[in-house]
């Protein structure tokens, strides 16, 4: 396996929004839901979406139950991996949830969200099978930040544009002074 590039803000293709998935579940799709669950480890995500690593189709990983922090190798952090191809919600609650929400594509920064606190989600797995879920607390709420990603959308604009203008200037801050540490987790600027 792979890990790739992870695409920073305000990269055009984090803006675009994905293709779905057409031609079934391929082995070179594999791959890349493989590489991208190996990219999420190595840097620490609980979700990636296909376009933050510069494939604008789709597509989505994640894994809420995995063994975290900078002292477990990437190799024994795996929980339950989860990949969704095609995703689309086909329900949410009007109850809300609140949540402090961060991006591998909008590295060091932070801010809460507020997101409905339940979903129905359709989509396709890995081998190619038609699910549906409902899901709650954390993964609902990942999941609606990844097909986020999907849409061209960031956490970031959910915020008010004065919030949003003031993470943003944090990020450059941020970028340019961790550049080269970014550089070598496999972030590209």
């Amino acid at each position: 396996m792979t890990v790739l590039r992870i695409y920073v803000a305000p990269h055009p293709v984090l803006k675009k929004k994905a293709e779905p998935v057409t031609g079934g579940v391929t082995p070179k799709l594999k791959k890349l839901m493989d590489d991208m669950l190996e990219t999420m480890y190595a840097t620490d995500g609980i979700g990636l979406a296909a376009p933050q690593v510069g494939e604008s189709v789709r597509l989505l990983v994640l894994d809420i139950e995995q063994k975290r922090g900078e002292d477990i190798p990437p190799q024994e952090r795996r929980g339950k991996p989860q990949c969704y191809i095609n995703p689309e919600i086909v329900w949410s609650s009007e109850d809300l949830r609140v949540y402090n929400e961060g991006c591998l594509s909008v590295p060091g920064q932070y801010a809460d969200v507020v997101r409905p606190e339940k979903i129905r989600l359709k989509y396709i797995d890995y081998d190619g099978k038609d699910q549906e879920i409902e899901a709650d607390g954390l993964l609902a709420t990942c999941l609606q930040h990844e097909l986020d990603h999907l849409n061209g959308v960031l956490f970031v604009d959910h915020l008010t544009k004065l919030k949003r203008d003031m993470l943003m200037r944090k990020l450059k801050k941020f970028t340019k002074e961790n550049e080269e540490d970014m550089a070598e987790s496999h972030v590209l600027l």
